[in-house]
């Protein structure tokens, strides 16, 4: 069973354009060119590798990223396996889907290239999914899943593209190709102690609108590639999650809230306009200066301290559940009688005001608070509530 529908289709186009390059960027730039220069095979160290990932700036651009993107990932280029025709994985079970999906992100490629160019990248990009999830049938395939490999795919090629896959979804992105997104929506969870450590007040707020993880969900099953709009914010994004550790995309989400926690304090305290806020993300935000937060929250907090709060969390919420159907059950018990009475009397009348617009308008409002409801509790038994 595929995890499809959890993101927004309508994605905005992506801007590739090229802006000059800074002082600092040349020299980083400078600086791992005489590193790949005094290497042996230009390959680097892997702790020296990390260092400037992480560092402002990244790996510069995409000349040095298809160099050492492979390095990072743990990939041999010397032995890349050949690349299967799309005829012949056609007929995968997830071929349709995988197809959908791949056609919906034209505004992911660069503007203005020919034609057949696009179209090649089309095809290597839908190859290069499902090369994955055949070799490893236990990994299913979601929805988002596209938006990281057409990253690999401009940046590296369709060979190299794939050794990258193949890693990452053996570790970085397991938990996200499992049959359900069970474990990925517990994960998205642990954004909460880390903000009720940082900011107290923010927290509360959030719990108190009610607003849930849903908002994040693209952010870590994409590494944000499926939000933002700046192809330069993205690559250098994927810089630093190459170089981190696995869950660090649940850091760089709750830098961004922290970062944002005035500009959200202002907001109604709902989930509808909470929801709306989170969902889209700025343009103007500062990356270095996020990472930076996102690195020291990484060394600051072990998962094992968030996993125990979000057990609490978990606890807590079991018990808030528990008390709110026995009030209702007690609520229903007591006012069955009346309620009985007060149907029959306004039976005859009822039919009368109800107009056939008003019928549709009652029945969709219902369903959408319906839907809306069911996420929200179904967020938290997913993570283990029932």
């Amino acid at each position: 069973m595929s995890n499809v529908g959890y993101l927004n289709i309508d994605q905005p186009p992506l801007s590739f354009e090229k802006l000059p390059e800074s002082d600092g960027e040349h020299r980083k730039r400078l600086e791992i060119e005489g590193l790949i220069e005094k290497s042996i095979d230009k390959n680097l160290a892997l702790d020296v590798l990390v260092k400037l990932s992480l560092s402002p700036y990244g790996l510069v651009n995409d000349h040095l990223r298809k160099i050492l993107w492979p390095q990072l990932a743990g990939c041999d280029v010397n032995s890349l396996e050949r690349a299967p025709t799309l005829d012949e994985l056609q007929y995968h079970p997830e071929y349709n889907q995988v197809v959908l999906d791949v056609n919906r992100s034209l505004k992911r490629f660069p503007p203005g290239i020919p034609y057949e160019q696009r179209i090649a990248l089309q095809d290597q990009l839908t190859v290069l999914i499902l090369r994955v999830i055949q070799k490893y049938p236990n990994l299913r395939y979601y929805q988002g899943y596209h938006d990281v490999a057409v990253t690999f795919l401009l940046v590296a090629g369709e060979e190299i593209a794939f050794a990258i896959m193949e890693q990452l979804s053996t570790s970085h992105f397991s938990e996200c190709m499992q049959e359900t997104m069970e474990a990925t929506q517990r994960r998205l969870m642990f954004i909460w102690p880390v903000i009720k450590f940082e900011n107290p007040e923010l927290y509360n707020f959030l719990q108190n609108s009610t607003v849930g993880t849903l908002f994040a969900l693209p952010w870590y099953l994409t590494w944000f590639g499926h939000s933002l709009n700046s192809y330069k914010s993205v690559v250098r994004l994927y810089d630093y999650f190459l170089a981190s550790p696995i869950y660090t995309p649940i850091f760089v989400t709750a830098a961004i809230l922290l970062y944002r926690s005035n500009e959200i304090l202002k907001e109604d305290c709902d989930m509808a306009s909470v929801h709306c806020l989170l969902s889209t993300l700025p343009e103007d935000l500062p990356f270095e200066k996020l990472l930076k937060t996102s690195s020291m929250l990484v060394k600051k907090y072990s998962l094992l301290v968030i996993e125990k709060d979000v057990e609490e969390l978990i606890c807590q919420e079991k018990q808030r559940q528990a008390e709110e159907n026995m009030i209702m059950k007690r609520r229903r018990k007591m006012s069955r009688p009346a309620n009985a009475n007060r149907i029959f009397s306004i039976n005859p009348w009822l039919t009368n005001i109800l107009t056939s617009k008003s019928v549709l308008f009652t029945t969709a409002f219902s369903v959408v608070v319906g839907l809306c409801a069911y996420y929200y509790k179904n967020q938290y038994l997913a993570a283990g509530i029932s």
